[in-house]
């Protein structure tokens, strides 16, 4: 059956930045403390969130990724509800500033999976498909 109503126009979240220059600068860093404390001086920023949770999944601290995941998640759901996005439609990963929501919620549905939360680990990760498939295949892929 073919859908003839018209796909919702992409959203795409505001830059940040301030929080992109102390992203670059706690990358440098490189330490999990340079990276808190860009989500403390930008607690709405999710690509700061995206950062510590890859980090925490990546060091075996899979309860720390999965809350710093959801914190990102519900900060960039926030946004994009703030910049007119109605619960559905495409979050193109090609719009830079819309890749820390993207990455938390892949985070957050790898996360889950270990936890053994398979219901919301489906959901996020059928979710990251809806927003953009070029989302959830670069993700895939790293």
């Amino acid at each position: 059956m073919q859908n003839l109503l018209p796909e919702p126009p992409a959203t795409r979240l505001p830059a940040n930045d301030a929080a992109d220059a102390a992203l670059a600068a706690a990358d440098e860093a490189g330490t999990d403390e340079a990276f808190a404390s860009v989500a403390a001086g930008f607690p709405t920023f999710s690509a700061a969130w995206a950062e510590l949770a890859a980090r925490a999944f990546a060091q075996d601290q899979v309860v720390t990724a999965y809350a710093y995941a959801r914190t990102g998640y519900h900060r960039g759901l926030d946004q994009l509800r703030r910049s007119g996005w109605k619960g559905h439609g495409p979050v193109p990963w090609s719009h830079e500033p819309n890749r820390g929501f993207l990455r938390c919620l892949y985070v957050l549905s790898r996360a889950a999976d270990e936890i053994g939360e398979a219901d919301e680990a489906a959901r996020c990760a059928q979710f990251l498909r809806d927003c953009d498939p070029e989302a959830a295949d670069a993700l895939a892929s790293n």
